[in-house]
């Protein structure tokens, strides 16, 4: 799960998937399945327009591109590519030297969507504190290109270790990313992307796609718009979407992982924590609370502004996650609020 499944959760309430023409080639190979089956209108037109789209990048940065890795998402093509022979590069991001033409490369080429506007100017900052090694990004349109250094083995963390080893990984990343706002850079607070999702959320409850009683649907909404806005420490920047399978195994990166698919927010780091917790629907189900503890603890954090937090986020989620309404239950009675 991530954040990306809101959109699309939304547009599927009376929109019909589009399905892409299976005989549609991008870099000569077929479009992933992700990219294939898709409801948003917008995200549809994006579709129907990027084989130029990744055709014009390939020329233009004269790489050579391999089969789309599988099954993808729903909103970007992401490939293997290498560089032409005889290419030159010299357009390495973060003081880097560029990409050789013997580099393992990775292309991702992505519909800007609101969440994922920062991708790159996050990862720009964060280069050498355990983010993927990004090479050059532009923006083309409503399209968002990066070139990445492949992350190597690159088995994600949602596929290696223990539920609670996987808390330690992810609390220690999330230490070396979370850093003061860089001075002139334009990073959105966190209040904004709370706020959209809390009016997406009172909009699915008014038609009774929340479970949840009433009452608790109202105070979980305003604590979801106010916790961010009441944060009185530094605002901090975030990656919003950090969960095991953003994070991979990495050969010769410091600490041996690799963070991937930021969406770059300002504000309160306890926010961070929440992404992880929802994408173990198991211990969030059955023990809410001691899990919000605990990686707050090891992330150095205040454990009940973690709960609070925990509680907004569940009760926003309510009807769209099936672990978020009985999260949010037994949290309420376990006295959060």
């Amino acid at each position: 799960m991530t954040q990306d499944h809101h959109d699309a959760v939304d547009a599927r309430r009376g929109s019909s998937h589009a399905r892409a023409d299976s005989s549609t080639l991008i870099g000569g190979h077929p479009l992933p399945v992700g990219l294939r089956d898709v409801a948003d209108p917008a995200l549809v037109a994006w579709r129907d327009r990027l084989p130029g789209t990744v055709e014009a990048v390939l020329e233009a940065w004269e790489l050579i591109p391999e089969a789309p890795f599988q099954p993808g998402g729903s909103s970007a093509w992401v490939a293997p590519v290498r560089a032409a022979q005889g290419a030159a590069d010299g357009a390495s991001e973060g003081g880097g030297d560029g990409a050789a033409e013997d580099a393992d490369l990775v292309l991702k080429v992505a519909w800007a969507h609101e969440e994922s506007r920062d991708e790159a100017a996050g990862m720009r900052v964060w280069q050498g504190r355990g983010v993927a090694r990004l090479h050059r990004a532009e923006w083309r349109g409503d399209t968002s290109v990066l070139l990445l250094e492949r992350v190597r083995p690159g088995t994600p963390l949602s596929e290696l270790l223990t539920g609670p080893e996987r808390d330690e990984v992810v609390a220690g990343l999330l230490r070396r990313l979370w850093m003061p706002v860089p001075a002139g850079a334009e990073f959105r607070p966190l209040a904004d992307m709370c706020e959209g999702w809390a009016e997406s959320a009172r909009r699915r409850a008014e038609v009774g796609a929340n479970p949840l009683p009433p009452a608790l649907v109202e105070h979980g909404l305003g604590l979801f718009r106010d916790l961010p806005r009441q944060w009185d420490g530094e605002p901090m920047l975030l990656a919003t979407d950090l969960h095991p399978g953003n994070v991979l195994r990495a050969r010769g990166e410091s600490g041996g992982w690799a963070v991937i698919d930021p969406k770059p927010y300002a504000g309160d780091p306890h926010y961070d924590l929440l992404q992880h917790m929802l994408n173990d629907p198991g211990r969030l189900r059955s023990s809410p609370s001691p899990f919000a503890d605990r990686m707050a603890r090891l992330a150095g954090l205040d454990p009940a502004r973690a709960r609070r937090w925990l509680l907004a986020r569940c009760v926003q989620e309510a009807g769209v996650f099936d672990a978020a309404a009985p999260a949010a239950l037994r949290l309420a009675a376990d006295g959060v609020g």
